[in-house]
């Protein structure tokens, strides 16, 4: 669930500023907000949809503070700095409406920032539709929710670039019923680092919980839950190797996990990049009850040497395996 900060929300601030330099009743304040949910901070404008704020703001600098509300909306960022906001953290949702038929956010500019948005029921025709479709540039993510699709955050490939994703949930995501192959709940490409902490993920749909081409990545302090998931892959997918850390995770493998070879896979398609002293520590693995089979907690294709320190591992898992 997420976390809710305890602070004013933005959109009262600028509700409450305008209240008191100019004498406009409330009903007609709330009716306008109602019409035009999207303000940009550094304006004090409004917009109507979320493409005209982010058309606003360009190749410039902006913050889109979103009114409370459900959402059949999207946009497509072509160059600039956003920071998404909702007013009211995980109270701000988008649904049902991808852009260009990929996702709800597609970014392609130079930053953006999301953070208390949810992302529910997006799909695409080819199996891809995502909450965020990331081409290229930074971007971060904070408390923010994304379920029922199916992929949560997929990227393109930009080496420049890095992702962080904190205090973030995602739930019954991922498919692997197109012919374009599986969908994940979170897909990063060749991105040059790839941060997740303080994150949850659970009851996958289909696919990895997370499968990362980035050279680096530092995935710590998250949960993987896979005891209510169905079809589901590795809870952590390295396919062409990296180095970085996996440390102080929790990870729980289900009784319908569709490939139950191993929690952990590295450089399982090719050894692109390098994975020596690939750090995997301080984590624990175990099997939900009702699961009769044995697997690995971390299966090897780099055969480099991983830094693998201590791990608290259950019953039925072996440690480690050089595939």
């Amino acid at each position: 669930m997420i976390n809710r900060l305890r602070q004013i929300p933005l959109a009262r601030v600028v509700i409450a500023t305008l209240c008191a330099s100019i004498a406009i009743p409330a009903s007609s304040l709330n009716a306008e907000a109602a019409r035009s949910p999207y303000s940009v901070t550094e304006t004090g404008k409004s917009y109507r949809s979320l493409q005209g704020a982010v058309n606003a703001i360009g190749n410039g600098q902006g913050t889109i503070v979103i009114a409370p509300g459900r959402y059949v909306d999207c946009a497509v960022q072509e160059g600039g700095s956003v920071r998404y906001l909702a007013g009211e953290p995980g109270q701000v949702i988008f649904e049902r409406h991808a852009c260009e038929d990929k996702a709800a956010l597609v970014l392609r500019g130079y930053n953006a920032e999301v953070s208390g948005i949810v992302f529910q029921n997006i799909e695409s025709s080819d199996g891809n539709g995502a909450g965020i479709r990331l081409e290229k540039g930074n971007l971060t993510v904070t408390q923010s929710w994304f379920k029922d699709s199916q992929q949560g955050i997929l990227s393109g490939n930009d080496l420049t670039g890095r992702i962080i994703i904190d205090k973030s949930t995602f739930t019954r995501l991922g498919t692997c019923a197109y012919s374009g192959g599986c969908a994940h709940s979170i897909y990063i490409g060749n991105y040059g680092l790839l941060r997740v902490t303080r994150s949850r993920f659970e009851i996958g749909r289909g696919g990895h919980y997370v499968k990362a081409r980035a050279p680096r990545v530092e995935i710590a302090s998250s949960s993987f839950d896979d005891s209510q998931g169905k079809w589901s892959n590795y809870m952590i997918d390295l396919p062409e190797g990296a180095t970085g850390q996996i440390t102080n995770n929790v990870f729980v493998q289900g009784p319908h996990h569709e490939n139950h070879t191993a929690f952990i896979a590295v450089a399982a398609e090719e050894r692109k990049f390098s994975s020596a002293g690939l750090k995997i520590a301080g984590n624990d693995a175990r099997l939900a009850p009702g699961v009769d089979w044995e697997t690995a907690f971390i299966a090897d294709w780099s055969g480099q040497a991983l830094a693998i320190g201590q791990n608290r591992i259950g019953a039925g898992i072996t440690p480690f395996v050089r595939k």
